[in-house]
């Protein structure tokens, strides 16, 4: 296949109008068959990575369902999300083993469906005063047993694991599992000296930054501020329009720069549906105006795709498209380590890729090779 005259997302992380070039499911230098796409006046950008995200279309990846993993995959790969990392909530051990072995189940072999990339452990080593929608009884102190023996089950799906720094035990946790496991900082209270000493140990990402953290204080800047002056470090947002404002967008771009941050979408089950009565881990969630929350207020993941938090970064935060597109495309494929396969449009990686009208609309996807949406013709 030969798609044309697409402004085609470069590896220099520019546009550039130029032909793609597709042979059986990957990207190449040239192809041998003789279908001709054209993608005139298109963006052509890599298919996007979601590394966060617990479900949507009314499906959760923790309900242990395959099917219900099946249709979270078909309804991302038809937004242009091509690969995923599902998300676990802080549930009971028995629940936790169900939902990885159910997701670890899940063959990459669907002609519709997003690529599974791995397992993101959200919980339930987090702290009780920022748990957000996690329920409190299911807090854990850090145990590396514990993964250890999910990890078995999970087949060796398991790729991040989140921790709150200030619990007993969780800097040795961290120098230690780092070693096998991307390590984030999730849902913490942590001050900024433990979270440096987090930092050294081996963590390297922060689970939907400036949510389900202490804030910012010029006297103690805690997680916030020790993030902010570490190099290494990667942050996740959520461009939603509701969990950060846009001011904090734009900052966290300005100062991690263009290659740390990515976008997650932290999408729930709700995502893809009407307003309603839903439900989040243990938690029952009412969605009014595409704004999810429990009955205390306190807001339970998004109702955005990634797409979605894409186009509002762009659009409505100014966020430069090709600053965006790298933030939910190539960074979180670094962090997943599966920059090799997917993030880019390079000969070798997989021919995964979205095209967007001048408005961002979705116009076409490829996946893997094959068209499995074409609204152009």
């Amino acid at each position: 296949m030969v798609i044309k005259n697409a402004k085609v997302y470069t590896e220099e992380f520019l546009f550039e109008e130029k032909d793609i070039y597709v042979e059986n499911d990957e990207f190449a230098q040239q192809a041998s068959e003789k279908e001709i796409v054209y993608a005139d006046d298109l963006y052509a950008i890599p298919g996007l990575v979601d590394i966060h995200l617990h479900g949507c279309v009314g499906q959760d990846f923790s309900d242990g369902d395959i099917d219900a993993v099946q249709k979270i995959a078909e309804y991302e790969a038809y937004h242009g999300i091509t690969t995923i990392m599902p998300a676990t909530m802080s549930l009971k051990e028995k629940e936790l083993v169900k939902a990885v072995k159910t997701i670890a189940a899940y063959k990459n072999s669907s002609k519709t469906g997003a690529e599974v990339a791995g397992i993101y452990m959200e919980g339930p080593f987090m702290s009780k005063e920022r748990k957000g929608v996690h329920k409190e009884e299911n807090l854990l102190l850090p145990d590396l047993k514990l993964v250890e023996k999910l990890q078995k089950e999970a087949k060796g799906k398991i790729k991040i694991v989140t921790v709150a720094p200030e619990l007993s035990g969780a800097i040795d946790f961290i120098k230690e599992s780092s070693k096998n496991y991307r390590i984030s900082i999730a849902h913490t209270a942590a001050g900024y000296d433990v979270s440096k000493e987090a930092f050294a140990a081996g963590a390297t990402q922060l689970t939907h930054f400036f949510n389900g953290m202490a804030p910012f204080n010029h006297r103690e800047p805690g997680i916030i501020g020790a993030a902010l002056e570490n190099d290494q470090c990667m942050a996740e947002l959520i461009c939603d329009e509701f969990h950060i404002h846009p001011t904090v967008i734009n900052m966290t771009f300005r100062i991690f720069g263009a290659e740390r941050v990515i976008l997650v979408s932290d999408s729930m089950r709700a995502t893809g549906m009407q307003d309603g009565e839903y439900t989040l881990g243990e938690h029952n969630v009412i969605v009014r105006d595409g704004i999810a929350k429990l009955k205390d207020g306190t807001l339970a993941g998004s109702t955005r795709n990634l797409m979605d938090c894409l186009k509002i970064a762009v659009k409505e935060m100014k966020i430069p498209l090709e600053t965006a597109v790298r933030a939910a495309t190539l960074n979180p494929a670094v962090a997943a380590g599966i920059q090799d396969k997917c993030g880019t449009i390079t000969s070798g990686r997989k021919a995964n890729a979205v095209f967007l009208d001048k408005d961002l609309n979705v116009v076409m996807v490829l996946l893997n090779g094959k068209l499995i949406r074409n609204d152009w013709d």
